[in-house]
């Protein structure tokens, strides 16, 4: 039996995959927005315009989509 896959990278992958502009909140209170391109344990890499960010996930609070994701077909296939 297939271990689950985590909320978090379900989430991540499918952002990632469909090219969702996000706004990251940081624990500090700084707002960030753009693209995760990669991702791993323990950070993030969002793109905007043609800058790329290194975002460490313990300083973020919230990833909010700026559109709709669908996870329903990802999570049901864990």
């Amino acid at each position: 039996m297939d271990k689950p896959r985590p909320l978090q990278d379900i989430f991540l992958n499918e952002i990632r995959r469909q090219k969702v502009p996000v706004t990251c909140f940081l624990v500090n209170g700084v707002k960030l927005q753009g693209i995760v391109t990669w991702f791993d344990s323990f950070c993030i890499l969002l793109r905007r315009d043609d800058q790329t960010q290194l975002v460490y996930k313990h300083a973020i609070s919230t990833i909010m989509p700026q559109g709709p994701v669908d996870l329903h077909e990802d999570v049901t296939a864990s």
